[in-house]
């Protein structure tokens, strides 16, 4: 009963490989939006609807959420299907390093605050002098989740004990003791 259960961490694999492939259409759209805009460059018209800067910030949005799938990808093959030895886990960069489920929301609620900012920064790119009230929403959003995100991450950081209140060696215990 029990190796039934503990094999069903291969379906997470399905997931891993579902955010590698949507890495890879990621970094393919972030490509074709960087050529766009190199195409706008060389060729500037009159009846383009978005400006360079926009679109390269749109590219820039695209290959960062292509980064994060990737990050989601290694954390999700690692962190629920295999167990890497800690002497090759040291030698993942840090970012790499994902502890948990709970960090990989986290993770998810960053990239969704920084592709609300990209793309708030490119409507007022594109709407250039009609911006209305109506505008203020998506700020407003944005802020509200950052607040929300400043929650979550205060009381994860409270979840973990500090380094004063671990426990201690009866030796440890001792030498603190004489030296009050």
């Amino acid at each position: 009963m029990l190796h039934s259960i503990l094999s069903l961490r291969w379906v997470t694999l399905v997931a891993a490989l579902g955010a590698a492939l949507g890495a890879l259409l990621m970094f393919f759209e972030g490509c074709l939006k960087l050529a766009y805009a190199l195409e706008m460059v060389l060729q500037p018209s009159a009846d383009t609807e978005t400006s360079v800067i926009a679109t390269v910030m749109q590219a820039t949005d695209a290959f960062l959420f292509g980064l994060v799938l990737i990050v989601f990808a290694y954390a999700i093959t690692f962190g629920f299907a295999f167990t890497l030895p800690n002497s090759v886990r040291a030698k993942a960069p840090l970012w790499m390093h994902i502890e948990g489920l709970g960090e990989i929301k986290i993770t998810l609620i960053q990239v969704v605050l920084v592709y609300l900012v990209v793309d708030f920064v490119t409507d007022v790119v594109e709407a250039e002098t009609r911006i209305t009230w109506e505008m203020l929403v998506k700020p407003t959003a944005i802020v509200l989740i950052a607040g929300a995100l400043r929650l979550i991450g205060t009381m994860h950081l409270n979840d973990q004990p500090d380094v004063s209140e671990q426990p201690r060696r009866t030796s440890e215990t001792a030498q603190h003791l004489v030296e009050k």
